[in-house]
């Protein structure tokens, strides 16, 4: 069972969320929080697998309650929630350690497998998202070359970098996803990496696939 944990400081956004993730068989909705500190408060109490976090909360900030999160258990996967169209911010979650980056405009579907994806410890980010976020490292100046990467592991992170998960590369490449687990940890300790997420950001930064073709990627 996918324990979840909802923070957001709209109860409205807050009662939505919890009836949709209501639905599913394998979702359960631990607990409602409505500002950072019951939400930590709750992270520690409901240990919850996933947290759904709203960026901007009254008093303590969304970005700094993810990155308490991160360092207090850094198992639960948080996924940010915001409707912020502001590229410093969707860089800022990354870095501190979101899995992925929720549009409050996202779908029912977007939602649920997001959620879902978070519990496996993969990322379903948004190719939309992930082009703006390749664009703001690129203005950082930030590059990674790909030369340690094995030709395997370069088929590999090209499908990761469109958002796809374990299950759908092994169906693509038609491999194993035992073997693309070893792989995209292989590729992670190559490139020093911390989680998928950063990983497809980089596949895309270092063209291997063209950001036309993640904008316009129907899935």
């Amino acid at each position: 069972m996918i324990r979840v944990l909802i923070v957001d400081d709209h109860k409205v956004v807050r009662q939505g969320l919890r009836l949709l993730l209501d639905q599913e068989e394998d979702i359960e909705v631990v607990a409602e929080c409505a500002d950072g500190a019951a939400a930590l408060r709750a992270v520690h109490a409901l240990e919850p697998t996933v947290v759904l976090l709203d960026l901007f909360l009254a008093g303590q900030d969304g970005l700094s309650v993810l990155a308490q999160i991160k360092r207090d258990r850094p198992g639960t996967e948080v996924l940010m929630l915001t409707s912020s169209e502001a590229d410093e911010h969707l860089l800022a979650a990354v870095r501190a350690g979101a899995l992925a980056y929720l549009s409050k405009s996202a779908g029912v579907d977007q939602v649920v497998e997001s959620v879902r994806a978070a519990a496996r410890g993969e990322s379903l980010l948004e190719p939309r998202i992930a082009a703006r976020l390749v664009r703001k490292v690129r203005e950082a100046g930030a590059h990674r070359p790909v030369d340690p990467l094995s030709p395997r592991e370069l088929d590999v992170l090209r499908v990761l970098a469109r958002g796809r998960s374990n299950r759908q590369i092994a169906r693509t490449l038609a491999i194993t996803e035992d073997t693309v687990k070893a792989h995209v940890s292989s590729i992670l300790a190559k490139l020093g990496l911390a989680d998928r997420t950063q990983a497809a950001i980089f596949g895309l930064q270092q063209g291997l696939v063209p950001l036309d073709d993640a904008l316009n990627d129907p899935d």
